[in-house]
This record gives C-alpha cells, structure tokens and sequence, in this order.
C-alpha cells in the first residue's frame, strides 16, 4: 500500500457547546496543523498514488477557506460541537469531493489543535 501525506498550518477559533468545559465554552484560537494522508494499492503510469500538486492545490483552498475564520459560525458546523473530530470528518469530506483519485483506497485527515492533541478520521473508498 502507497501513502502521501500532505500538512498545512493555520490558525482559526471556536468555542465548544453542550458541556462546562471552562475556558473552552469561550471563543478562542487555535494554531491548527492538518495532515492529509492518501493511501491506496496501485500507482497511475506516471508513477503516482496521486498528483502532489493537485492534493496541495485543493487542500490549500480548503485552508484558505477556514483560516481566521469561527467554526461555529460556518454552516458545515451548524448543529455541531466544533470539536477537532467533527472537523477531521468535515476536511475529509470536503477533499474528497474535491480531489479525483481514481487510485485511492482511504483518505485520512488529522488535525493537531495543540502539540500533544490531535484526531483523525478516515473514508475508505
């Protein structure tokens, strides 16, 4: 099995609901780094799982998109508690509809909110 992992870094801010979790129910930044792992059994004929650039391509939109922003006041988060696992998920979604990877068997997104904590979560293909 082939894997290329992908990270980028960015800072963006929520707050956690349903719960007392002190300064945590209270807006506030975090220094994100996300990994993008693709992984599958086959190469294409140039001898890629996938094309680097495009995954740099399409995960820096995503970045982009959520850099400086509130989570909770994004729609994909509408209902949800912003933690690092939901986010994990919704990444992992959003890049999948965006990246062709005829190749792939799983994409893993992980996402670090501090140095010694991070999730992750996997789509199988």
């Amino acid at each position: 099995m082939y894997t290329l992992a992908v990270q980028r870094d960015f800072v963006a801010q929520h707050f956690l609901v349903g719960g007392d979790w002190g300064d945590e129910n209270r807006r506030h930044s975090h220094h994100y780094r996300v990994e993008v792992q693709l992984a599958g059994p086959t190469l294409d004929r140039h001898g890629y799982l996938v094309d680097i650039v495009e995954v740099e391509a399409r995960l820096d939109e995503l970045v982009d998109y959520y850099r400086d922003r509130t989570l909770n006041e994004l729609p994909e988060f509408a209902g949800l508690n912003p933690s690092i696992e939901h986010f994990c998920r919704i990444l992992a979604e959003q890049l999948r509809e965006r990246l062709p990877a005829p190749h792939l068997a799983s994409l893993t997104v992980k996402i670090w909110e501090a140095a010694i904590a991070w999730a992750a979560y996997r789509l199988n293909y």
